[in-house]
C-alpha cells in the first residue's frame, strides 16, 4: 500500500517555480526581511505585490526569474507561507531568522537541516519527496529519476508534468544537493552553489552521471533538528498516539529517518538518549520487545520549535569554551 504525501487526494505536486535556480546563499533572510518589514509597514494585506510589482527586481537586487525563484524557495522552506490570500512569515522563519533569532544569517548548519526537513518532507516539491521518502535505493542517475516520476505522475493522473519539466526539475535538485565539481586541486568558494549542499546528502560517484544518497549517523545533524522533526512528523502522523515505534520513525514516507537519511542504527542511537536531549519531555521505553517513543504529555502541549534552542544553545557554549 502507497503511503504518505505524495499519495494524500488533496497533495497538488509542483515540478517548476525555481525558474531553474536551486536555493541560493541568502535568499531566505532576504525573502523574511522584506515581507517582515512590509507587514511592519502595515501592509500586510498587499505581501503578493513584493513578488509582482515592477519594483520586486529593484527590491531584491536580482533578476524578474531570480524573484520567482526566491518566492517559490522560501515557500518550499517553510519561511512564508500563503494564507487568506497573503504571504505571511510562518513561526520557525521568526524563530531562526528574525534579527534577533537563533540564527538570521543561516551560520549554523542545523538551520539548513531544518529548512531540508521541510523542502523534503511537507512541501509540493514532489521530486524531493520522492527521492528522500519513496526510492528505494541508494544509487540512482538523473534519467533513473526523471523516468520514476514519469512513472508517479502517470499513476497518480497528475497533469502537466511534460518530461521536459521532470527533467529540469531533477536537474535542479542535483545542483542544490551536489557541489560542483572543482576545476582544480584548491577548493573554491562557488563549488558550493546552494546551502542544501553543506549537508552532504547526496555526492557524486563517478563522471558517468551517477550519485549515492548518503544515509548514516549524520554527524552535522543536532538533537534540535531531529527533536523538531521527529514531533512534526509525529503530530502529522498521528494527532492523538502517546507512543511512536522505532520502525514508523525510520522508515515511514516522510519521517526523519527517511527525510534525514538517517539509519536504524543512527536513529536508534538517538532514541536511547531523547529523555536526556528532550529534559524528559520524550521517553524511549523497550517494555515487551516494543520499541518505541513515549510523550509524556499531550503531543498538542509539545511546540517542537523550543527543541532547536538545543543546537545553538550548544555552538553557543562551544563558542564561549
Amino acid at each position: 500500500m502507497n503511503r504518505g504525501l505524495l499519495y494524500e487526494g488533496d497533495f497538488h505536486p509542483q515540478f517548476s517555480g525555481h525558474e531553474t535556480f536551486p536555493l541560493r546563499y541568502g535568499w531566505l533572510k532576504k525573502t523574511f526581511d522584506a515581507v517582515f518589514e512590509f507587514e511592519k509597514q502595515g501592509n500586510k494585506e498587499k505581501t503578493k505585490d513584493l513578488f509582482l510589482n515592477d519594483d520586486a527586481i529593484a527590491r531584491f537586487g536580482v533578476g524578474k526569474n531570480m524573484v520567482a525563484s526566491m518566492r517559490h524557495w522560501a515557500t518550499s522552506a517553510n519561511v512564508i507561507k500563503d494564507e487568506s490570500k497573503n504571504i505571511v512569515i510562518t513561526s520557525l522563519a521568526k524563530r531562526l531568522l528574525s534579527d534577533h533569532g537563533l540564527d538570521p544569517w543561516m551560520e549554523n548548519t542545523s538551520s539548513i537541516w531544518a529548512f531540508h526537513w521541510h523542502i523534503a518532507s511537507s512541501s509540493t516539491k514532489a521530486t524531493y519527496i520522492w527521492l528522500f521518502n519513496h526510492f528505494n535505493n541508494n544509487q540512482f542517475d538523473r534519467g533513473m529519476i526523471t523516468q520514476s516520476l514519469l512513472s508517479l505522475c502517470h499513476n497518480r493522473n497528475w497533469k502537466a508534468s511534460s518530461n521536459a519539466t521532470i527533467k529540469r526539475d531533477v536537474e535542479c535538485l542535483v545542483r542544490a544537493y551536489v557541489n560542483k565539481p572543482s576545476k582544480s586541486d584548491e577548493f573554491a568558494e562557488d563549488q558550493i552553489e546552494c546551502p542544501l549542499a553543506e549537508l552532504g546528502l547526496i555526492q557524486p560517484l563517478s563522471r558517468n552521471d551517477t550519485f549515492q544518497i548518503k544515509r548514516g549517523n549524520q554527524p552535522s545533524l543536532g538533537d534540535g533538528v531531529f527533536l523538531y522533526a521527529l514531533v512534526d512528523f509525529w503530530k502529522k502522523y498521528t494527532k492523538n498516539a502517546r507512543t511512536l515505534a522505532l520502525e514508523t520513525i525510520t522508515y515511514e514516507p516522510c519521517s526523519p529517518g527517511r527525510v534525514l537519511c538517517l539509519d536504524e542504527d543512527s536513529v536508534s542511537d538517538r532514541l536511547y538518549r531523547i529523555e536526556k536531549s528532550s529534559k524528559g519531555v520524550l521517553t524511549w521505553s523497550e517494555t515487551a520487545g516494543l520499541r518505541q517513543v513515549i510523550a509524556n504529555k499531550p503531543l498538542d502541549n509539545i511546540n517542537e520549535l523550543n527543541f532547536l534552542n538545543i543546537d545553538y544553545d550548544q555552538k553557543e557554549t562551544k563558542r564561549v569554551a
